[in-house]
C-alpha cells in the first residue's frame, strides 16, 4: 500500500509530459538567426459586407440638425465592448447592411456602402450630408466584428472586436492563452468568404506563422485548438485508474476501521 500512491503519481506524470518544443511559440528554423528581422506584411484592412451592423455618429455645427441622423445615439444604442463572454451576447443595435449592400439614413434614403472600409463609407455618407448639416463629421465602426476561440483554451467565447482589426495570437491572448495541452502546432482557422467556408491549419511553432494569410483574422472566424495526445491519454487514464483508486480507498478504509477497533 506504500508504493501504491507514488506508482499512481509516475504514471499520471508520464502519460501528461509535454516537451518544451511542443509548447514554445514562434521558434526559428535556425537558432543562430534569431535575431534576424521579418519583414511586416500588409495590415489586413476590412471591407464592410453584408449583415455587417454599423455604429455611424453624425456631428455638426447644430447639434439639434445632427440629432435626426443619430437614432441609435438618441435611444441608447447598445455600446461597444472590448469583450464579451456571455453564452447569450445581447443583439448589436445600429443601422444593418441588408443583403443588397445598402443601410437607410434618415431624409438621405439608401445608400451602398458594402465593399468599402469605415474610412470610405464615412466620407459618403459625409458626402451625402452636406446639403442637410452644416460641416458635418462623421464615424462609422462596426459592432458586430466577432471571431469565436474554441478548443483547449483558458476562456473559450465568442468575443466582440471593437477595433475591426485582430491577429490570431491576440484572439488567442483574449482566451487566456492556450492551455499546456492545446496543440500548438496544429491549430484549426474556419473562415467564410464568398460563399465557401474553408479550413486551414496553423502552426504557431513556427516563426514564419507571422508571414500567414490566417495571422490577421477576419470577421467570424471561428478557431480551434485541438487537444495534444497526453491530453486524451491522460483523460483515458484518469478514467481507468478511478475505479482502481476507489478501490485502494475502500481498502485502506476497511484496514483502519479494523485497527481502530
Amino acid at each position: 500500500m506504500k508504493l501504491f500512491f507514488p506508482v499512481l503519481l509516475i504514471i499520471a506524470l508520464a502519460t501528461s509530459c509535454v516537451s518544451q518544443k511542443e509548447v514554445t511559440y514562434f521558434q526559428p528554423d535556425d537558432i543562430s538567426k534569431d535575431s534576424a528581422q521579418i519583414a511586416v506584411q500588409e495590415k489586413f484592412i476590412r471591407k464592410l459586407q453584408s449583415g455587417d451592423i454599423l455604429s455611424i455618429h453624425v456631428s455638426s455645427l447644430s447639434p439639434e440638425a445632427s440629432a435626426m441622423f443619430n437614432p441609435y445615439h438618441m435611444y441608447g444604442a447598445t455600446s461597444v465592448q472590448q469583450t464579451t463572454q456571455t453564452n447569450a451576447p445581447s443583439p448589436a443595435t445600429g443601422f444593418l447592411i441588408d443583403e443588397e449592400g445598402n443601410i437607410t439614413l434618415p431624409l438621405v434614403g439608401k445608400l451602398k456602402l458594402a465593399g468599402l472600409t469605415t474610412k470610405e463609407a464615412a466620407t459618403l455618407v459625409t458626402q451625402n450630408l452636406d446639403k442637410y448639416l452644416q460641416q458635418p463629421t462623421v464615424n462609422i465602426r462596426i459592432i458586430n466584428f466577432k471571431v469565436s476561440v474554441l478548443g483547449e483554451v483558458t476562456r473559450p467565447s465568442v468575443y466582440t472586436i471593437p477595433n475591426e482589426t485582430i491577429t490570431l495570437p491576440e484572439a488567442l491572448g483574449l482566451a487566456g492563452d492556450l492551455t499546456i495541452y492545446g496543440k500548438r502546432s496544429n491549430i484549426l482557422v474556419i473562415r467564410e468568404t464568398e460563399g465557401k467556408r474553408a479550413f486551414n491549419r496553423v502552426d504557431l511553432t513556427k516563426r514564419d506563422f507571422f508571414n500567414s494569410p490566417y495571422y490577421y483574422l477576419h470577421a467570424n472566424d471561428v478557431i480551434y485548438v485541438e487537444p495534444t495526445a497526453g491530453r486524451i491519454t491522460s483523460t483515458d487514464r484518469a478514467v481507468q485508474l478511478a475505479p482502481v483508486v476507489l478501490s485502494g480507498l475502500s481498502i485502506v478504509a476497511v484496514i483502519l476501521t479494523a485497527f481502530l477497533r
